[in-house]
């Protein structure tokens, strides 16, 4: 019943993302995130309100999973909000910062709840959940003076509103050439996506492939969004105290202590992605950060094997140093990647889909993890070590970079790495009669392609066909590889 209850948040964001994959392109970024907050704080009172006399615990489920619809509204679309309203310069940033305020989020409700335990009943649990209300009226009140992003205006055709809003943005007036030029690129990129002149675009269209890539792109934020979950992060954050009394033997207060002093570590953390994400890039961290959490899980269970108290405080180094290297890389870049490695016509679509994925495998996770810890204990841990490891080859070979990129920048490496399937330039290094794949072509294209300027962009995007192209998901054919030793090889 305790991963049940905990687990049924879940459901309800998993419900409020799949409500924005159907009706987040009518209901525009600013009153889909209105509308979520509004949610949540119903859903907060429905559960604060339980009484002992009535049926409490029903109320409690049903006010928790209405809670969590509103909160599966918001991160479908807040990241999105974000992506479309930032420069190039910042955008990572921003994203980052709003990833990084989730563990801040996590390290004040954890110490409220502690705080909270000393109280008589029923403050021990209506004060931490009513106090929901306030980070949720200072999400809802203040977009209500907030604009609308420009781009979701231009798609719905009202050009004037978009170019005032970009114009404010950019601190610009709205007929000076800047301004023109990026309400013009954008344009063209609702263009290239073969679905320009369409309020809503029709899930269909997320899997389509041709020159825009639409599937592609929207599988890699979807996978990312598994990996954050599946690696193992909420088996940490939401049973920390548990893994600590039960897998190595801690009395419960000095649990419930340490597992506060993780939050800290996890907020201090989180910090760090703000500062290196465009000079790192979106590839390293994600590289780094999994290969930290492989690492923190192979010392966890190494250590948990003997059974004894002092080879279980290395696995308790090993929860810290998992969560920090969590918190430093897969903590925010889950919600940065999808929101802007998807193209303006299915990005809402999309950057839904995989934040189904996210609370999908975040259920799951939740659910299961007490169950293996009472059944397998040590080798939990194991499991989730072996996954990150298989993490790697994904991001290595398919994860193109996409820092200090335009949003509409990133459309035309997708555009120039399907045009070099069609040209053949598909990459196999032999050596000592092996095959080494030097990485698919996207990776390559966006480690190939030099920066642009917004003219450069414009320019760009004629040459490789895709403000002409209105077309999606056109057929791949698979070609055959011929070896020769020593040489690279085309596909």
């Amino acid at each position: 019943m305790q991963g049940f209850v905990t687990a049924i948040y879940e459901i309800g964001c998993l419900f409020g993302a799949i409500f924005i994959l159907a009706f987040g392109d009518f209901l525009g970024r600013r009153r889909a995130i209105i509308m979520g907050g509004s949610i949540m704080i119903l859903g907060v009172i429905i559960q604060v309100s339980a009484e002992r006399t009535a049926t409490p615990l029903a109320q409690f489920i049903i006010g928790r999973t209405i809670t969590g619809v509103g909160n599966g509204i918001n991160t479908s679309t807040i990241p999105t909000y974000q992506a479309e309203c930032s420069k190039t310069s910042n955008r990572g940033l921003l994203i980052c910062i709003e990833g990084g305020v989730i563990a801040f989020g996590t390290l004040i409700a954890y110490w409220v709840d502690y705080g909270a335990s000393y109280g008589p009943p029923d403050l021990v649990w209506r004060f931490p959940i009513a106090f929901q209300i306030i980070f949720a009226l200072v999400l809802v009140i203040p977009l209500v003076w907030l604009p609308e992003s420009p781009r979701w205006l231009l798609t719905r055709g009202r050009d004037a509103e978009g170019e005032a809003v970009i114009a404010a943005l950019r601190g610009l007036e709205t007929d000076s050439k800047e301004c023109q030029l990026e309400k013009q690129v954008i344009l063209d990129s609702i263009a290239a996506s073969g679905y320009a002149g369409r309020k809503s675009t029709p899930l269909k269209a997320v899997f389509t492939n041709g020159r825009t890539q639409h599937f592609r792109r929207m599988m890699l934020g979807v996978s990312s969004q598994l990996m954050q979950q599946v690696g193992g992060c909420n088996a940490v954050i939401y049973y920390f105290p548990i893994l600590f009394e039960e897998s190595i033997g801690q009395s419960h207060n000095i649990s419930l202590l340490l597992g506060g002093v993780n939050m800290i570590v996890y907020s201090i953390f989180a910090t760090v992605s703000w500062f290196i994400i465009e000079r790192a890039g979106r590839r390293k961290l994600f590289l780094w950060g999994t290969v930290g959490q492989c690492l923190s899980m192979v010392l966890v269970f190494s250590c948990l094997i003997p059974g004894t108290e002092s080879a279980a405080k290395g696995a308790a180094v090993g929860l810290f140093t998992y969560i920090a290297s969590f918190g430093a890389t897969l903590l925010p870049l889950p919600w940065l990647y999808p929101a802007e490695i998807n193209p303006i016509k299915t990005r809402q679509k999309a950057n839904s889909l995989s934040t189904c994925s996210n609370w999908l495998f975040n259920f799951l996770i939740v659910m299961i993890t007490p169950i293996m810890i009472s059944n397998i204990g040590w080798a939990t841990y194991l499991f989730f070590a072996v996954v990150n490891a298989c993490f790697l080859p994904v991001i290595y070979y398919t994860y193109p970079e996409t820092k200090r990129r335009s949003l509409e920048e990133i459309d035309i490496i997708f555009a120039k790495g399907w045009l070099q399937q069609g040209r053949g330039e598909e990459v196999v290094v032999v050596v000592g009669g092996w095959g080494f794949w030097k990485g698919d072509r996207y990776v390559r294209a966006a480690r190939e392609l030099p920066l642009l300027t917004d003219e450069e962009v414009e320019v760009e995007a004629r040459r490789q066909g895709i403000v002409m192209d209105g077309e999606g998901g056109e057929g791949l054919r698979v070609r055959s590889v011929r070896v020769e030793e020593g040489k690279e090889l085309v596909v």
